[in-house]
């Protein structure tokens, strides 16, 4: 007898699924927390009628276009803060060494790299816990520069923020501030004990009241329960985010995380679904581990609930080539487009 995994859904499991249709494409209604775990709870099986539904729901709520993004490490290394996945720790023995913050030149190369693959956002990432005056005011000098030079939009990402200074970035011009949730409150202590879940969320909130858009993401397969995945996305919920990136852990040497195993791409493929259907109206971004993780399956994430994605290499870790990501979407037919809040 075939294990479970492979056997067809029975009429119950199929009806859940066809619920949660009903709910997000007929209703226009969120699910809730329990529909998700139900669906959470779904055999393998069931991952490819997911990850259709996820699909169908992403065109409804955000249309077919897909963001692209390029990311710079613009100070790396040296940060005094402890996440258990980063080999940008300072308190940790990791490859990863203390940079200075690039030039200017430096920078406008990179966005005009970016620029140069149709892409519509520019992150500015800078690995610290907050900014001090002189890195804030290095940030606003190199926000409206970037812009003039590519005409993209700059995101910023640089830690938690005060009141003023999240005044002061949207003031500069940021479009978008990123500041990851990572896990749910109660697992957060297991990965991070410097600073706490509410500095973060605090953060968030600040970014969104100064009128920036929110870039909230989440980092799977760190040890956390289904239950505490579905705890994260009632979380971002809250915070209303205009984009969402799905990091999946690339467990890095010398971090405390740096022996667990990749998470499996099935399972990878199930929580970009379930993250779709907890949150339709965000931009999905496919983020750091896909390549690891998913392997020759990342063009089922893309019709899984994607809708868009980091091209070219992340901060401390290599992505594939810009040119099969964008041969991907070309051979999906998925415009590249910018994205936004959806009203």
């Amino acid at each position: 007898m075939p294990p479970a995994a492979q056997l067809p859904l029975t009429t119950e499991q199929r009806a859940l699924v066809a619920a949660a249709e009903r709910a997000l494409l007929d209703e226009r209604r969120l699910l809730d927390a329990t529909e998700l775990t139900a669906l959470a709870e779904l055999p393998d099986s069931a991952v490819t009628a997911l990850a259709a539904l996820a699909h169908q729901v992403r065109l409804a709520w955000c249309g077919p276009e897909v963001e692209v993004e390029g990311i710079l490490s613009a100070k790396t290394g040296g940060c005094p803060e402890d996440c258990h996945f980063c080999s940008q720790s300072s308190r940790f023995d990791t490859p990863v060494k203390a940079t200075p913050f690039l030039d200017t030149d430096e920078v406008l190369t990179a966005a005009r790299e970016t620029a140069a693959l149709g892409a519509s956002e520019f992150c500015i990432v800078l690995a610290i816990k907050g900014p001090d005056e002189r890195t804030l005011s290095r940030i606003l000098e190199l926000v409206p520069q970037v812009k003039e030079a590519t005409g993209l939009n700059v995101a910023v990402s640089a830690g938690l923020l005060t009141d003023d200074q999240a005044r002061r970035l949207a003031e500069g011009g940021v479009h978008r501030y990123n500041h990851n949730l990572e896990t749910a409150r109660s697992y957060f202590d297991q990965v991070v004990t410097s600073h706490s879940w509410d500095e973060r969320a605090q953060t968030c909130e600040l970014v969104r009241s100064h009128g920036m858009e929110l870039c909230c993401g989440a980092l799977i397969g760190m040890g956390e329960s289904a239950a505490q995945r579905i705890e994260l996305l009632m979380e971002l919920r809250a915070l209303d985010p205009t984009e969402v990136p799905v990091n999946f852990l690339n467990p890095r040497p010398g971090t405390p995380l740096g022996d667990r195993e990749v998470l499996g791409a099935w399972e990878a493929l199930r929580w970009i679904a379930l993250f779709r259907l907890a949150l339709p109206s965000v931009i999905l971004r496919y983020a750091g581990g896909r390549e690891v993780t998913l392997r020759d399956l990342q063009v089922m994430g893309m019709t899984a609930g994607i809708n868009a994605l980091i091209v070219g290499n992340y901060l401390t870790t290599l992505g594939r080539s810009p040119a099969a990501d964008l041969q991907m979407l070309h051979d999906l037919r998925m415009p590249i487009g910018a994205l936004s809040a959806v009203i």
